[in-house]
């Protein structure tokens, strides 16, 4: 078989970085009764978390919606603004976190208004104290017509010690544009930040973690919420955390590096392998991240009437 130039697409490979431990944390919504309560609740996670020695933790999408169990949701837009007036304070929390257990940490997302505008936004904190910023692109019809919420604009790739770094909220990995996108950036792992109600939102998720992890040969690590709160849109949530992989023979037979028990308070850990991305991108069973026809992309579609 002829290995295709790595150039030929401008795909980034770098040198393998080794084994990486990712922690997906099944974050429990239940009802609280004051900030305190949430800060216990997260710090009893990070430590759970924390002695297994990973480089990334992950928290899911929106999970600080539990501040909402004792705040004022008679106005539920208000109120979801409102819980921008806790943004310090969460900042405050997962840097000392990510300080303390020396890990990065992918701390969900946060509603936050950011010029003006209500923001789905995803954080990464560092061991250094800093943090980062990464918007939900594309937004679900409960967040557009309840929240009245804003779309974010742009995408952001995060080059760290243990490999170059994205994070996709949710519905945003269910479109493979934005996934090849950060992929043509030489990410190695997706990390999915992720809130659904249902079964079926919920594998409409998981299903494009494994497409996507395919199309791009990448590791994709999804979280999800669980348990839920007497707060309108919260009242259910189905979530099982996974780490899963490209399918070809270096990886799991399954494409599931680990899992969780769906439904249930947990942390997911695995261990991952970026050499092994490096060598399969060029040498797999199949090389889609390359084997790729730009040069057709940009073509027309045509449409052929077989009638008439």
């Amino acid at each position: 078989m002829t290995i295709p130039d790595p150039d030929a697409h401008k795909i980034t490979l770098k040198p393998s970085q080794g084994t990486v431990r990712i922690a997906a944390v099944q974050y429990l919504l239940r009802s609280i009764d004051s900030w305190d309560a949430f800060e216990n609740q997260v710090r009893f996670v990070m430590k759970a978390a924390g002695d297994y020695k990973p480089q990334f933790v992950m928290f899911p999408e929106i999970f600080t919606t539990q501040l909402l169990s004792f705040m004022d949701t008679s106005d539920l837009r208000r109120a979801v603004r409102n819980m921008n007036d806790y943004t310090e304070r969460y900042l405050a929390l997962f840097s000392e976190l990510a300080r303390q257990w020396g890990v990065h940490i992918i701390g969900g997302s946060h509603p936050t208004i950011t010029d003006g505008k209500l923001l789905n936004t995803a954080y990464l904190f560092t061991p250094e104290g800093k943090h980062f910023t990464q918007e939900k692109i594309h937004l679900t019809r409960w967040e557009k017509e309840k929240w009245h919420g804003d779309a974010g604009n742009h995408l952001r790739v995060f080059d760290t010690p243990f490999g170059r770094i994205a994070i996709l909220i949710c519905y945003d990995i269910e479109f493979p544009e934005l996934a090849r996108m950060v992929c043509e950036q030489g990410v190695d792992i997706i990390f999915v930040p992720s809130c659904t109600d249902d079964r079926q939102g919920f594998w409409r998720v998981r299903y494009c973690c494994h497409a996507r992890a395919i199309e791009n040969q990448v590791y994709v690590a999804v979280t999800g919420t669980v348990g839920n709160l007497t707060v309108e849109g919260l009242g259910l949530h189905y979530g099982q955390a996974a780490i899963i992989t490209p399918s070809d023979f270096p990886f799991a037979r399954d494409g599931i590096a680990a899992e969780g028990v769906a439904n249930m308070e947990q942390v997911v850990i695995a261990d991952v392998d970026l050499a092994k991305l490096v060598n399969n991108r060029v040498n797999g069973t199949t090389i889609p991240l390359y084997d790729k026809r730009v040069d057709v992309y940009d073509n027309d579609v045509e449409v052929v009437a077989t009638q008439g």
